[in-house]
């Protein structure tokens, strides 16, 4: 009988001031979406975010659908999309009625590759009389772009941004698990986009136990994202002026987000840590196995840490290594299978895929909760180096 203690992949830390919080909304029974916590997060998250403001939503998924309708994203149009993505990214544009224009990654950042993208516009698109782009295969609207911070390290924002002003394209920033990451010392909310979003997933570095936020500088453009994710209600009547959304984030989840926000930079420090002592321990075998990005310019929130397998490996050797490690208790998992290999992707505009297709069958995390144990991840680095060289 197997008695080894199991190491997740990751768990939050819930040690701070969250039942406390949670207390506080029970007895004053503001446990719904009006309560003095969700003021107070959404000051957190502009705050440590590097915006001017934010609005509190029920998840990432409904912040970035909330953030497309928002600058204009519409049925019929296209999004451009890393492909090297949570399928969220893309669900998001498909809420709109809109499609995904699937781009490969930069093998260096694992984002959105900023020359592809150039290309792309400068050679699959044309700028109509009235300012649209529209791209020449499918004859669609590109209504805007959606880096994705990959893993909660920071894309090249500068020239994508660039880029898409160069052509009125509003930039949609899916940051979901980068709160606490920066970008040559600026914070993640403060690069340039229209707006970021957040996400509060229970195994985000911070959670809410689910919930996203909306971030950025243009305080009537975040009006607007309020208006739409409270039902776009015109005061205290029942009068609404557009289809709008529920999206609205609880008190209770608040309350829980406030108390982890209070503890992100011991939580992003740990993170580090964590990803550090990885790439230390595995840094003499670089034959086998190299380490995760890691920029100069970037200083990366580290949401999940490990290793990528080689080239000389095949798919059933990676599986054979993360089953290996689960025989021992030890939570390993795959990464993102890329939005053109799903289902209801494969047939969307998209580049080709080289980078993307060679990297995401190679990935693997291991676990790096932020309170996770120097003795577990110690356990977790002596079984994958046996696996590893056995």
């Amino acid at each position: 009988m197997n008695t080894l203690k199991k190491i997740p992949l990751a768990v939050p830390d819930l040690t701070g001031n969250e039942a406390r919080y949670l207390q506080e909304c029970i007895t004053s029974t503001f446990v719904s979406s009006v309560g003095p916590f969700v003021e107070r997060f959404e000051s957190m998250v502009a705050a440590a975010s590097g915006a001017k403001g934010a609005v509190a939503v029920s998840s990432g998924t409904c912040g970035l659908h909330a953030a497309l309708i928002t600058v204009g994203v519409g049925p019929g149009d296209l999004v451009i999309v890393p492909s090297l993505t949570f399928i969220a990214s893309a669900n998001a544009v498909s809420h709109c009625g809109a499609m995904p224009w699937l781009v490969d990654v930069d093998p260096a950042t694992w984002n959105l590759d900023p020359d592809l993208l150039e290309h792309i516009l400068s050679h699959e698109t044309r700028l109509q009389a009235d300012g649209n782009v529209i791209h020449c295969a499918s004859g669609r609207r590109v209504a805007a772009v959606m880096p994705v911070h990959t893993l909660g390290l920071a894309a090249d924002m500068e020239a994508i941004v660039a880029c898409a002003r160069s052509r009125n394209l509003p930039v949609i920033a899916d940051a979901a698990a980068a709160l606490g990451a920066t970008h040559r010392g600026q914070p993640v909310g403060a690069l340039g986009a229209a707006l970021s979003v957040f996400s509060f997933n229970g195994n985000k570095t911070v959670t809410c136990g689910g919930g996203g936020a909306i971030v950025g500088d243009h305080l009537p453009q975040l009006a607007l994202a309020r208006h739409l994710t409270t039902t776009a209600r015109l005061g205290s009547g029942y009068d609404h002026d557009r289809v709008g959304f529920n999206y609205r984030m609880t008190n209770l989840q608040a309350a829980v987000g406030c108390a982890q926000l209070e503890r992100l930079d011991p939580f992003v420090q740990a993170k580090r840590a964590i990803r550090a002592r990885y790439d230390q321990a595995f840094a003499d075998l670089a034959d086998r196995v190299s380490p995760f990005p890691a920029p100069v310019d970037s200083a990366g929130a580290c949401w999940f840490s490990g290793f990528v397998m080689r080239r000389a490996a095949d798919p059933e050797a990676v599986e054979r290594l993360r089953t290996g490690l689960q025989a021992v208790g030890i939570d390993a998992r795959p990464f993102w299978k890329p939005l053109h290999r799903q289902p209801p992707y494969r047939q969307t505009p998209q580049t080709p895929q080289p980078v993307s297709d060679d990297l995401w069958w190679r990935v693997v995390t291991l676990p790096c909760a932020t309170g996770l144990p120097e003795e577990d991840q110690h356990r977790v680095i002596l079984a994958a180096r046996r696996l590893l060289t056995g």
